[in-house]
C-alpha cells in the first residue's frame, strides 16, 4: 500500500516506523527543513537548545518505535537517566529533590517532611503501578470505534474503579500525603492536560506514574535528536522523507476516499492511505475543505498554552541547580483557576526552568549554559492580548529567571507565546491540544479515523491517546494499525 505521512513530527515518524517494515511504501512529507515538528531546536553560536518538550518519559516506548522499523535505538541515540529528576522549590523556601531511585526518594521525603510521608510514598508508587497496568492496555494503547466502544472494556473499567481511578485526583493524592507540598509535586502534571487536580479524575495520575515510577531520561544532544534519529531509522528501513514540502490539500475521489495529497498547490502524489500528523482541527480546516472537524475539536475546551523563553547564556548554572527545576508560586488552587477558568495569568507564576547544559556537554560551549524557562499561560481563548502584551510578559519571565539566580548574560535567545504556537499550526495557540476532560479523553477524544473520509488516519496529540511524548509515540502505532485495517478492508495490495 502507498502511504503518505503528512508531517515528520514524532507521531508521523512513529507511524512511518511502524508501517515501513510491514511492507508499505511510505513517503513522509515535511514542510520544514528538519524533522521534529514541535520537538524543535535552536542551534546557534555553539548552542543546541530544545524549544519543545525537554523531558523524556517511558524510553521503552521510544525503543519499541525504533524496533518497529527493525532498528536498534542505541545505534541512533544515547539515552541517559536524569537524577535528580526534578528540583522543586516552594514559596516557604523549602526544596525537594525528586530522585530516580525509590529508596533514595523515600529518604529524601523523610528529610523534607517526616517519616509518615516517607512511608506513604511507597504505598503511592504501588498504587501508581496498579493504576497504570489497568489503564495501559484498556485505554491507552488501543483504538476505539466510538464512545460506545468503551463498554467492551468493562473489565478494565472495573479494575480502574477498584483502584479509585474515577475519584478526584486531589483527594486521592491527599489520601496518601498530608503535606500540601508533596500533593503539589505529585499532581501538578494535570495542568498541561488542561485540568486542575481538583477537576481531574484520579486515573490521570498515569502521567505521574510515567515520571515518578518510570523515571525521567534525556537523550545526549537534546530532545530534538529523538526526531533526527527516528527519521534516519525510518529512512534506513526503506521510507522516503521529503523536507521543505508543504502539503496544501488532501485529495479525495468520488467516494470521498483519499487518493493522495497536493504539494505547494500544484504537485500531486498518489496514495492509498494518508496519515496526517498536522494538528487535527487545523488539518480539517486547511486540508479537508468541505468536511467539518469533530464537534469536540471545534467546540471543545483546549489546554492552557505556555510562554517560553530559551537562551544560550554566558556563565555556569547556579549552585544546586538540577537539569529540571520547578519553582512553585505561593498559589495553588488559585493558579489553576486563573489560567483555566478565568483566562488570565497567575499572579505569582509557577515556572519550570530546565538547563539542558547540566549533564549534557553537547548543549553549550565551555563556560556557557542553556536556559529554558516555561510558564503556563492561558491559550488564545483567554483574556490576554498577546499582540500588545506578549513582549512585556516575556521580559517579565526573563526577570523572574534572573531573580531566581540563573545566568542571563544572553548570547542567543528566542521566546514563544500563544501567537507563535498558533503560527506553527496549533489550534488556539496551545502546544497541548484539547484538554483531557472526561468528555475529551479515550473514546470521547477526536478519533484517529473518520468514516466520512476513508483512508485518512490522524496521529499526534490532538487524537488518541493524547498529549505528551509517550502518548504521541503510541498515537503513531495506533495510526499504523488503522492503516493495516484499511488495507485489509479494501484489499489493497502492499507495495
Amino acid at each position: 500500500m502507498r502511504v503518505v505521512v503528512i508531517g515528520a513530527g514524532l507521531g508521523g515518524l512513529s507511524a512511518a516506523a511502524h508501517l515501513v517494515r510491514r511492507g508499505h511504501q511510505v513517503t513522509v512529507l515535511e514542510r520544514d527543513s528538519v524533522p521534529g515538528g514541535r520537538v524543535g531546536l535552536l542551534a546557534s553560536d555553539g548552542f543546541h537548545i530544545d524549544t519543545g518538550p525537554t523531558i523524556l518519559l517511558m524510553p521503552n516506548l521510544l525503543a519499541e518505535t525504533f524496533a518497529a522499523a527493525g532498528r536498534d535505538m542505541a545505534h541512533y541515540l544515547t539515552i541517559e537517566p536524569v537524577d535528580p529528576m526534578y528540583r522543586a522549590t516552594f514559596a516557604d523556601g523549602s526544596e525537594l529533590r525528586v530522585l530516580h531511585d525509590r529508596e533514595a526518594m523515600t529518604e529524601e521525603i523523610r528529610r523534607f517532611a517526616n517519616a509518615r510521608e516517607a512511608g506513604a510514598f511507597n504505598e503511592f508508587c504501588e498504587w501508581l503501578v496498579d493504576l497504570y497496568q489497568a489503564e495501559s492496555t484498556n485505554f491507552i494503547d488501543t483504538n476505539f470505534g466510538g464512545p460506545w466502544d468503551v463498554l467492551r472494556k468493562w473489565r478494565g473499567i472495573v479494575e480502574i474503579a477498584k483502584h479509585g481511578g474515577f475519584g478526584r485526583l486531589d483527594s486521592k493524592v491527599a489520601s496518601f500525603f498530608d503535606d500540601e507540598r508533596l500533593q503539589r509535586i505529585f499532581s501538578y502534571q494535570t495542568l498541561l492536560g488542561g485540568l486542575s487536580p481538583k477537576d481531574a479524575l484520579a486515573m490521570y495520575a498515569v502521567v505521574c506514574y510515567m515520571d515518578t515510577v518510570g523515571g525521567v531520561y534525556a537523550p545526549r544532544g537534546g530532545m530534538h535528536t529523538i526526531a533526527t534519529g527516528l527519521a534516519r531509522a525510518t529512512v534506513d528501513a526503506g521510507a522516503t522523507i521529503r523536507y521543505g514540502t508543504p502539503v496544501t490539500r488532501i485529495l479525495r475521489g468520488g467516494d470521498n476516499a483519499v487518493t493522495g495529497v497536493e504539494i505547494g498547490g500544484s504537485e500531486r502524489i498518489t496514495a492509498d492511505a494518508v496519515v496526517c500528523n498536522a494538528d487535527l482541527p487545523v488539518a480539517y480546516r486547511t486540508l479537508l475543505g468541505g468536511t467539518d472537524a469533530p464537534r469536540a475539536a471545534r467546540r471543545g475546551r483546549y489546554s492552557p498554552s505556555c510562554l517560553l523563553w530559551v537562551a544560550g547564556v554566558r556563565g555556569a548554572a547556579p549552585e544546586g541547580a538540577a537539569r529540571h527545576n520547578i519553582h512553585f508560586g505561593d498559589q495553588w488552587e488559585g493558579a489553576f483557576k486563573a489560567i483555566i477558568k478565568r483566562g488570565v495569568r497567575m499572579t505569582d507564576p509557577s515556572i519550570l526552568v530546565s538547563m539542558q547544559s547540566v549533564g549534557d556537554p553537547l548543549a553549550a560551549p565551555a563556560g556557557c549554559s542553556t536556559v529554558y524557562a516555561f510558564e503556563p499561560v492561558p491559550n488564545l481563548d483567554g483574556k490576554i492580548d498577546w499582540a500588545r502584551d506578549g513582549e512585556r510578559l516575556a521580559d517579565d519571565l526573563r526577570r523572574r529567571v534572573a531573580q531566581l539566580g540563573y545566568p542571563t548574560d544572553v548570547v542567543v535567545e528566542r521566546s514563544y507565546d500563544p501567537l507563535d504556537w498558533e503560527a506553527m499550526g496549533l489550534e488556539r495557540g496551545t502546544p497541548f491540544s484539547l484538554s483531557h476532560t472526561v468528555r475529551q479523553s479515550g473514546p470521547f477524544r477526536p478519533n484517529n479515523v473518520d468514516a466520512r473520509v476513508p483512508g485518512l488516519v490522524f496521529t499526534g496529540s490532538s487524537t488518541l491517546p493524547g498529549v505528551g511524548v509517550p502518548f504521541v509515540l503510541l498515537s503513531g502505532k495506533l495510526a499504523a494499525r488503522r492503516v493495516e485495517e484499511y488495507a485489509r478492508a479494501t484489499s489493497v495490495v502492499r507495495w
